[in-house]
Order: structure tokens, then sequence, then C-alpha cells
């Protein structure tokens, strides 16, 4: 990890942050936590947050925060956003000015775009992005089943001036078995595209149809629609100088098609009549595919029947 010690704190205590905050801990960092979910916090107080299925570990926590705020204030240098990208905004106006301290803030977040959201309080040499190819979904407000873990996740700073950050973040991870690689800021936005490409082709359709990931790549009639969203998202990817893997859309089928009998965050989070990230996810591939005279039907279709969910949700 280096000789430099860093206290880490962690917004937003879903399933990734969870499982940040212990694997954080058990590599031996000081680690903060914050959320505004006060049943949450109080078990993790108590009980701490245990992580069960893919990984089997647990950690306790000292300092527990339910403002970020506070979080800021404390006497953290690393904060890592874990919180879902549709709620950035609400956030940012929370902080309100930017801190003067002079803080790593790292986004590990799924979809494209949400670091625009933090210069508005941050500057950009502050920003880093971790894209996490891990996921799991709450057994207990404070216990994680994680379901997967596909290495290697990246850490970068988005500008590429703090890469002693981004190493440490990495060597933090690598250190307890979560391979982390460092790379560039091409690479991560290359790598920000391709995780975004691989859930705009599940997680709305998921969502709107309420079918498992393993059920959506079983049934001929999804699974080509899940084909052409991903397709269209390359195509709109490529066009704007994203570097993909060689036969992405091969490479993307097979990686969806070893998805279980679960569902994405987006699906739960419409099923439970919460928010969605779908702005930062298929509508993305949308603006992007517009800009560049891109045809994103599928996309499209996908991201106003989420919306339209959402709004009737919402009566």
């Amino acid at each position: 990890m280096g000789k430099k010690k860093h206290k880490v704190g962690i917004l937003g205590l879903g399933p990734v942050g969870m499982i940040l905050a212990v694997q954080f801990r058990e590599a031996g960092c000081d680690v903060a936590v914050c959320d505004i979910i006060q049943e949450k916090l109080n078990l993790i107080r108590t009980d701490g947050i245990k992580l069960e299925g893919k990984i089997i570990r647990s950690a306790r926590f000292d300092r527990i925060y339910s403002s970020v705020n506070d979080l800021l204030q404390s006497d953290v240098d690393i904060v890592i956003f874990s919180v879902k990208a549709n709620h950035d905004a609400l956030v940012v106006k929370q902080i309100g000015t930017s801190s003067d301290k002079d803080l790593n803030i790292v986004i590990a977040q799924n979809g494209i775009g949400s670091e625009k959201i933090f210069t508005a309080v941050f500057d950009e040499s502050q920003i880093l992005r971790l894209v996490v190819n891990f996921a799991g979904n709450l057994k207990t407000p404070n216990c994680v089943n994680v379901t997967f873990f596909n290495p290697p996740n990246y850490a970068a700073s988005v500008n590429d001036t703090r890469l002693e950050s981004a190493q440490w973040i990495a060597g933090a991870l690598n250190s307890v078995a979560m391979e982390t690689h460092c790379v560039n800021s091409s690479v991560i936005r290359d790598k920000v595209w391709e995780k975004a490409i691989l859930n705009c082709g599940l997680s709305a359709l998921c969502a709107v149809t309420k079918l498992t990931m393993k059920e959506a790549m079983t049934f001929p009639e999804t699974l080509e629609l899940v084909r052409q969203a991903v397709k269209e998202g390359a195509e709109v990817a490529v066009a704007g100088g994203v570097k993909l893997k060689d036969n992405f859309l091969d490479f993307a089928m097979n990686y969806l098609g070893n998805a279980g009998h679960h569902y994405p965050s987006l699906a739960v989070d419409l099923m439970n009549k919460s928010e969605t990230e779908i702005e930062f996810i298929n509508q993305k591939i949308v603006e992007y595919g517009r800009k560049y005279n891109i045809r994103t039907d599928v996309n499209l279709s996908l991201t106003n029947l989420v919306k339209a969910i959402s709004y009737k949700n919402s009566l």
C-alpha cells in the first residue's frame, strides 16, 4: 500500500459500500462509515458489517456518521462515494461549498459522467474513479451476500494528477485479495463505459420485466433485446473514442450469460419504488447516440419504460 497511512471514509452503505468498508478495514486501514439510514447505523454500531457468499469477512467500526459534512470534516483524507449516482446531486447540495481540505474524492458508482457533478464542490484534480467488478445484495441492513467478484477492479485519477492515491487504493485492495489495477485516465474512461454498457444490457430490462438476470439471458426474446442494447452501447462508445475489447459484443454476451438468478440493483430499486440510476446508464447511451447520430432504439425504449414506471410509482 505504500508508506503513507491514509484514513478512509465510505459514504453510502449499500452492498458496494459495505464490501469496500470491510475490505479496507481488513487491509489495516482506519475506516469511517456514513449513511442516512439510522437502523443500519445502529446495527453497525452493535454488530459491525458482515460479508457472506463469495467473500466471508466481518469488521467493526468506531467512527460512524449520519452526515456527509461530519464525515468530510473528520480526519479522513480519502472519501469513497458509493451512493447511487442518482443521489449525487443531493449529496453535492448538502456539501454546499468546496471543502478547504485536500481530500481525495473517489467515485465508486455505476454510470457515465457522474464525476462531473462533483466538480461543483471539488476540484477535478481531487477526483478519482474506482470501477468495481463485484456486487452483492443485502441479507440484513448490515449484512451483504456477495454474489460475484470478476477481477480486476480499476482505480485512477480522472486527470492523472493523483497517481499516488490511485496506487495506494489499488495496493490496499490487492493486499486483501481484491485484485485492483491502477490505470490512467484514458483507461478508466474505457472501463467506466465498458461497465455501463454491460449494465445497459440487463439492468433496465430486468427492471421492467421483473425477470432475473439468468431468466433474461435464457428467454430468446429478451436475449435479443440484451444483445441489441449492448450493440448500441458499444457503437456509441466507439464513436466517442472509447477503446473496447476486441470482439466486445461476444465478450459481453458471454459475460452476461454467466449472470445468476438475482436482480440487478436498478431492478431492485424500481421494484421497491425507489429512484433509479437510469439517467446514468441507458439514458447516457441515448444522449451520446444523438450526439453521434447513432440510433439507440432499444436503450431509448428501456429508458422511457423505466421512467414511466417510476412516474407511476411516485403517484
